[in-house]
């Protein structure tokens, strides 16, 4: 996968703005990189898009700016001009596209239909942006797209809002989401980039889906692992299972030797164990890449973080 379509999908969610003052363009900048969505497509709906995407990416090299509803050659040039990585286009228009093949840019076009896919394909493009997502009949559509067309990828946008923001974000077919919510155009006028940050933070708390899996206690040996294990099922009425380890249904894990973490571990379960490992690491946050385990098909399932939290190891897992 092109490195830029890995970060946008790493990413899952990509913000699409509409600027009007370009004094706005670096305040909403850091909004979004508080927000944990270090990425913007700007449209070019506005005479300040252009400036808007240069002092973005001039305040904030880090972050993945692109231009959205790019409809011409000429504003490719200036997308690209200020700092653009990507180009989007509402539709699929072939002076567009064909211009940014010519200049080696990443281009993701938009289309609603089995035609525009084909208009792609024919031009060695897999990522196409689908769009408007739910007027265009939504996941089920690109269920559907994804059956003869498996190759390809979709970035939805149109529609998109937390309460189906998961439905798309974990469909094997969708690369990324575009989104409005959270940047709607009065929160960036009344300059409310808390709330926007707010926002972000949310939708990408929605979008992983944290929830604790089980707590991990380190046992010094089997017999006393199996003794703690059988006392707490007594306590709470929890069923024992007996393996590797003890389990007390699927909340505590006594281990039959010390393993990770001072006392044990935390395992927190992810709906998206590949963007949450880029999240925490966008924030510094480290890895212990010995532990990661792997499900057979090679999708990773399980991760320590490299830092203990309290005396205990911390892990996320798939589920």
């Amino acid at each position: 996968m092109n490195t830029m379509l890995q970060e946008l999908h790493n990413l899952g969610l990509v913000p699409v703005v509409k600027i009007d003052d370009a004094e706005k363009a670096v305040p909403l900048a850091q909004a979004l990189i508080d927000g944990g969505l270090p990425c913007a497509e700007v449209t070019f709906r506005t005479d300040d898009a252009k400036e808007s995407i240069r002092r973005m990416v001039e305040a904030y090299p880090q972050m993945i700016v692109g231009a959205g509803t790019v409809l011409t050659p000429a504003q490719v040039d200036d997308a690209l001009e200020a700092g653009a990585k990507f180009i989007v286009s509402p539709g699929f228009n072939a002076d567009v596209v064909d211009y940014c093949l010519k200049r080696d840019v990443l281009v993701i076009p938009g289309i609603d239909s089995p035609a525009g896919v084909e208009q792609c394909l024919a031009r060695g493009l897999t990522t196409v942006k689908f769009f408007p997502a739910e007027n265009s009949g939504g996941i089920k559509y690109i269920n559907a797209l994804a059956g003869p067309y498996g190759s390809v990828t979709f970035m939805p946008t149109g529609g998109i809002n937390p309460d189906n923001l998961t439905d798309y974000t974990t469909n094997p077919h969708v690369l990324a989401c575009g989104g409005t919510w959270m940047v709607k155009g009065d929160l960036i006028e009344n300059d409310r980039f808390d709330e926007i940050t707010r926002l972000c933070q949310e939708a990408t708390s929605r979008m992983l889906g944290f929830r604790l899996a089980h707590i991990g206690i380190n046992a010094p040996n089997a017999d006393e692992a199996e003794r703690t294990a059988k006392l707490i099922c007594s306590l709470f009425g929890f069923d024992l299972r007996d393996g590797d380890s003890y389990f007390c249904s699927p909340y505590v894990e006594v281990l039959k030797a010390p393993y990770l973490g001072t006392h044990g571990h935390i395992a927190i379960a992810t709906i998206d164990i590949d963007r949450a490992v880029a999240s925490f690491m966008r924030r510094g946050i480290a890895f212990d890449p010995d532990s990661a385990k792997y499900l057979p098909d090679g999708r990773l399932n399980a991760i320590y973080l490299a830092d203990e939290v309290a005396g205990f190891a911390v892990h996320l897992v798939r589920g």
